[in-house]
């Protein structure tokens, strides 16, 4: 097959030469670990654990609070120092901090599973989600949950993103070379779920170690490892799956509406060492990174591990830092502090120099239809955040301002700098809290 891709995109620069030959590090023994009980979307978790309690790794300590939500387990063996509220990457929610003893204690429930072969597709999916899967790429859905659609969407193709196509990051470009055979358990294990026979594994072709390693891994499996375009936002879930089938997801619809479900490598390869180990996810991979960080790192840890000892373990700040950001540079979200514990879904920790997080100011448009040219969700960026900015919502609604995949492509190429996706973004947020009235 030839590259594949969508109409649309950009073209931001890679800026991932600082890492991308880098082996994956660990660091997983922090001190303390403060563990979000909201590390996905959906409902948060209720805790099942009470300070001065010894708990192991492994053991569930935050049940998940409806069917949208993902089981938390602690990710050090120690005592738990208190349960309360606290400043995270979601919000001020509720996390369970724990003493690490330095012991790594498994829990008990904390076994290899059975053969997925052997195994019916709801007893795989259960697994699935009592080990608290989320999407590792960034987003944070519930696993289990993509992987239970309603009886009337048939899904026939699973599509695992391997593109990274955000600038800086490449955990996942490390992760696809140094573990490759879990990438494609974890997609086999994901095919036999849902009871289908084709899959893919989209990498753009910047990666062509990656694609060639992912290639001789899936061999003899059935698994097509497919070379996309490389362009900015490949990775992004309806993107991905015209790219690689050609069909299109309905305004207003999810994957499964084009009979597809798609899931992050990182995802994959977690649910092949649930099944091979029995650990939960309890821990992940992300790129550390940027102009104010002295020593760039591809890093494991230890879920619920403070920002700050991550930076403080790629060799500190590199000067003055200006701003601090969650995921990659075009979608990732700023935070305010570096007192804040990494998550489930922290793919990339960010911290850019006062010239790198400038932002230029915004002047008139200038009715150019740059933004418009390179929507890969075929909307008209504009005129959604002209209404936005008017506070006239409904027309905001008008022009599909849901269907926005916030990839932030408009604001990249805007040559008047206009505040497009930050406004689109607030659109989104006021037409969904006026239709739960």
């Amino acid at each position: 097959m030839g590259l594949l891709s969508f109409k649309g995109g950009i073209h931001p620069p890679h800026s991932k030469k600082s890492t991308e030959n880098l082996p994956i590090v660990d660091y997983l023994e922090p001190k303390i670990v403060e563990i979000p009980l909201r590390q996905h979307i959906g409902a948060p978790c209720e805790p099942v654990v009470e300070k001065g309690e010894h708990v192991k790794v492994g053991q569930l300590i935050g049940k998940a609070g409806s069917f949208v939500s993902a089981n938390i387990h602690s990710s050090v063996s120690g005592t738990v120092v208190d349960v309360k509220r606290m400043n995270t990457a979601y919000g001020f929610d509720v996390c369970v901090i724990i003493e690490n003893d330095m012991k790594n204690d498994l829990h008990e429930t904390v076994k290899p599973k059975p053969d997925y072969k052997t195994l019916s597709n709801k007893e795989i999916i259960d697994i699935i989600k009592d080990a608290g899967l989320v999407g590792m790429g960034g987003a944070g859905f519930p696993t289990h949950v993509k992987l239970s659609p309603p009886p009337e969407k048939k899904i026939d193709t699973v599509i695992l993103n391997g593109a990274e196509c955000e600038p800086y990051l490449t955990c996942d470009h490390r992760l696809m070379l140094e573990s490759p055979k879990k990438v494609v358990l974890g997609l086999q294990i994901i095919m036999k779920a849902l009871d289908v026979s084709t899959g893919f594994i989209g990498i753009e072709n910047n990666k062509p170690d990656a694609l060639e390693t992912m290639k001789k891994a899936a061999e003899g499996t059935g698994i097509q490892v497919v070379a996309l375009r490389t362009k900015y936002p490949q990775g992004a879930e309806k993107q991905l799956i015209y790219a690689c089938t050609q069909r299109e997801v309905p305004s207003g619809g999810l994957p499964m509406e084009a009979g597809v479900v798609v899931n992050n490598v990182a995802t994959a390869a977690t649910i092949a060492d649930v099944f091979t180990t029995g650990m939960p996810l309890i821990e992940r991979i992300c790129t550390v990174t940027g102009g104010a960080i002295k020593t760039p790192k591809n890093i494991r840890f230890k879920v619920g591990t403070s920002l700050k000892e991550l930076i403080d373990f790629s060799g500190g700040y590199n000067g003055t830092p200006e701003k601090i950001l969650l995921g990659g540079p075009m979608m990732g979200v700023a935070q305010m502090t570096d007192q804040l514990p990494a998550m489930k879904n922290t793919s990339g920790v960010l911290v850019f120099t006062k010239e790198e997080a400038k932002i230029p100011e915004a002047t008139a448009c200038i009715k150019c239809g740059k933004c418009v040219s390179v929507c890969p969700a075929f909307l008209e960026p504009i005129q959604i955040s002209a209404y936005t900015l008017l506070h006239n919502y409904d027309k905001a609604a008008a022009y599909k301002a849901l269907d926005c995949i916030e990839c932030g492509s408009c604001s990249f190429v805007c040559p008047s700098k206009r505040p497009l996706l930050a406004s689109i973004r607030v659109a989104k947020r006021e037409i969904i809290a006026r239709k739960k009235k």
